[in-house]
Order: structure tokens, then sequence, then C-alpha cells
């Protein structure tokens, strides 16, 4: 069943979201991202006259209440942005009352789900050597079907929106959806854009296909750089991988970030591409500075040759043109991970030029998806998110479906 198929008329719709949204010191959000996101599924349960149960997770209260993550501190916002009043539940487990009185048109926001160990499905406050803690994982799986029950309780119908923890077999994401048949379970507007945007990068690939894997280790990398090895023309490693690579190679790195115990993987990753036909585009050359800070002394210098106590920081001027041509006449576009510390002013330049090499391909028809936090960052902080052809809102999310692997509030719903 899709969202567009289903009328909520008459209806109470139980939605996950992902209002995991920042808060600053006095409890105000600073970034409302995921929460506009979510409004036209939202709109679309309200608009058909139904009445809407929401849920979300907060940061990680670790399975204990904890007032510095209580959603009541979004239920304004959300009012605010939903057009509509809120009524908040202060106990999720304990809604059913409050769901029962919900008329159409109505809302309720549940309380955080995190504040019930139940949700995440693991054992509190026992050891994973511990010999009973089997025992006690038993006991939680159980404990967690009757809390899904229990949430699916207050609704005749299912609604996953939060691409964001797709990736986790909770409670909220993956469970819930056993309690209601294909006919009354479905994904949200946000998570069909985001599986469509995933299946455009592995499934329908319009040639060439140049992947930009940033970041500061390939120990987290790994997996999604073998399978996207079989899949792409280009690929880009970049950010502080770049000086394990050099390192492996036998080059001088300074004082750089380096994974040591990965050099012979930075080796076969070269091998690899190499038998597969990629074009890998490594760092030649980097803004190296003398102290981990914006205002630090600079000097370019080969990213193999890096003089001791300096560090790099960002691809040089050299790199920065070898991966605007990888990204040049691109067709389908992957970007996650910066190019450098782009949190400093003065180490950005790597990063904009993949955005802008980016954006120029995307006018000219490529398909482009930006994921991970860092890099939707940098997009943003560049201003340049209207110029790229999708913005993913789930990290871990993307990043695993990316790997190839199947995403458990996916497979709730679509029974894969």
């Amino acid at each position: 069943m899709t969202i567009d198929q289903f009328n909520f008329a008459g209806k109470k719709a139980i939605v996950r979201v992902d209002f995991n949204v920042p808060l600053n010191e006095e409890g105000k959000i600073t970034d409302d991202t995921r929460i506009r996101g979510a409004l036209p599924t939202l709109k679309k349960v309200l608009a058909d006259g139904g009445a809407l149960i929401i849920m979300s997770h907060m940061g990680k209260p670790k399975g204990k209440v904890n007032a510095k993550f209580s959603l009541s501190q979004i239920v304004d916002a959300v009012a605010e942005k939903l057009g509509a009043p809120v009524q908040f539940a202060p106990d999720c487990a304990k809604a059913a009352e409050a769901a029962a009185a919900l008329k159409a048109g109505e809302v309720l926001l549940l309380e955080n789900l995190r504040f019930y160990p139940e949700e995440e499905g693991k054992p509190v406050g026992i050891d994973k050597e511990d010999p009973a803690y089997e025992e006690a994982k038993k006991a939680m799986k159980t404990s967690q079907k009757e809390f899904s029950k229990t949430l699916a309780s207050y609704a005749d119908c299912y609604i996953n929106d939060a691409f964001g923890t797709a990736h986790r077999k909770h409670a909220s994401t993956a469970v819930i959806a056993d309690y209601f048949d294909a006919d009354h379970k479905m994904l949200g507007y946000l998570m069909e854009k985001e599986v469509q945007a995933v299946d455009n990068i592995l499934k329908d690939i319009k040639r060439p296909f140049t992947a930009i894997m940033g970041g500061s280790k390939v120990s987290t990398k790994i997996g999604i750089i073998e399978n996207l090895m079989d899949k792409v023309d280009n690929l880009i490693l970049c950010g502080g991988m770049t000086y394990t690579f050099a390192k492996a190679q036998g080059g001088e790195i300074g004082q750089s970030i380096v994974e040591m115990d990965k050099l012979d993987l930075a080796l076969d990753i070269i091998e690899q591409a190499k038998a597969k036909g990629v074009n890998l585009v490594l760092g030649t050359d980097c803004v190296a500075g003398d102290d981990f800070k914006n205002d630090c002394n600079t000097q370019v210098c080969p990213a193999n040759a890096i003089p001791a106590g300096w560090e790099g920081l960002d691809a040089g001027p050299e790199t920065q043109k070898a991966f605007a041509a990888a990204i040049d006449g691109a067709k389908t576009i992957l970007w996650n991970g910066p190019a450098g510390v782009f949190e400093f002013d003065n180490f950005t330049a790597g990063s904009r030029a993949i955005a802008e090499a980016i954006a120029k391909a995307t006018a000219e028809g490529a398909f482009s998806l930006i994921g991970g936090g860092d890099s939707v960052a940098c997009i943003n902080k560049f201003g340049m998110a209207d110029q790229v052809s999708y913005i993913s809102t789930g990290g871990g999310a993307l990043l695993e479906a990316i790997e190839g692997k199947v995403l458990p509030g996916v497979a709730a719903i679509k029974g894969e």
C-alpha cells in the first residue's frame, strides 16, 4: 500500500517520524529540517480527515526518562509547522486513552520512545560478557513485541517516515509493522523519496557514475567502497583517508591523520580499482597546516611529502582540478564526506570544488545524491542545496543502503 492510495478519512494513523532535532541550551530547535521533511506525510493524513499520532525518539537516553530529551520541548514548533494544535502524551506506552479520544483532524505527539529500553530492544544494565546477557536479550525481545503491540493498538494504520532510523530494527521502526496487514502499513513521502534516490544510485545507473567518498577513516567506509567498486566509473577518495593511502604507498605525511592498521587495505583498494577498470582519484597535493585550527600557518605540498609537524587539512589546487574533472560529465553522482576540515573556513576549498562540480553536472542533467551529515552540512554551508538533485536525511541508513544492506524499516513495510 502506498500513502497516496490510502484514504485516511475517519482513521487514526500512527506515524514514525525522525524528530531527533538539535536543541540549544534553552531547549529551542536550532535546525528544523527533519520536522519540515515530515510535513507532507503528516498533512496528507489530516487533509484526508484522519487523526494523527506522531512518535519519535530524541537523543540517546538509553532506556531511561531524561528531561533533556523530552519531546515536550518541540510541541509548539511542531504545531506551528503543522498548522494544527498538538496534544502531548507524557508516556508513550500509556497513551491509549488519549489516542482513543482523538477526533478527525486532531494530533497527538507521544513522548520519546527511547525512554523505554524496549524501543531499541537492548537489555539495560547488563554487560554483553555477562553469562546472563543472552537470557536478558531473549526477555527483552518478548518485551519489545509487547511494547510494539501497545503502540500499534493506538491506531488503524502505520506509516514509517523516519529514514534516519530505517537501518534499525527497533519497536517503532520495524517490529510494530507486524501488527498491521499489508493494506494498513506504508512508507511516508520522505521514506519513498529516500528509497527512490538510493534506487537511482544503485539500480538505475546512468553513466558515467562518479562517487565521492570523504571522511577521516577508510575503515568506516570500506563496505561502501567495496560495494561501489562494482558500480562506479570514477571513485574519488578524499578527506582524512587521503593520508592513509599516501602512507601505504610509502609517502611522508607528517602529523596527518592515518590508520596504520589499514595500510594493506588501502593498497588492496588501489589494486581492486585497477582490476575492475575503475578510475580511482586520490589526492596528489594538499593544504597542510602547522596546527589543527582555522588560523594556523599553511602551505601547499604534495600529499605524500608533508613536512614533519604539519598535517593535511584540505585538498590542494591540483587535487581540486582532478576531482572536478572526474565529476565533469557524470550522469550519476553520489557524495558522502568532505574533502577537508570544512568546519574551518580556511579549509573549505576542496569541498567547495566538489560541490561546484556537482552543481554544474546536475545543471547538465546528472542525478546527484548528497548523503551523510557532513556532506549535507557542506552543501548547506555553501548555500548550494537547491543545485543538487537530492539531499538525504539519513546518515547511517543511507550508508547501509548503499552498502547493499536491507533496511529493516523498509523491509517491514515492503515485506522484503
